[in-house]
């Protein structure tokens, strides 16, 4: 499957609709701010380094890994 990040934004926004959740929830059951989960899915946010990337990685809009400290 050959998606890009823009549907994949938009699929990560689908589900957390159908399963209730608002960004806030979302980013507090994960331990991330709520601001920066909303400019990852926003695309306002790369998601390329630390935090984004964790939360780009955790909602599925990007493969990688999330290393332990």
């Amino acid at each position: 499957m050959n998606d890009t990040i823009l549907e994949r934004r938009k699929v990560v926004k689908e589900i957390l609709s159908k399963q209730g959740l608002t960004i806030k929830e979302w980013s507090i059951r994960h331990g991330v701010s709520a601001t920066l989960v909303n400019a990852v899915i926003n695309g306002k946010a790369s998601g390329r380094i630390n935090k984004g990337h964790k939360i780009a990685v955790l909602l599925g809009i990007k493969e990688g890994e999330i290393l332990k400290n």
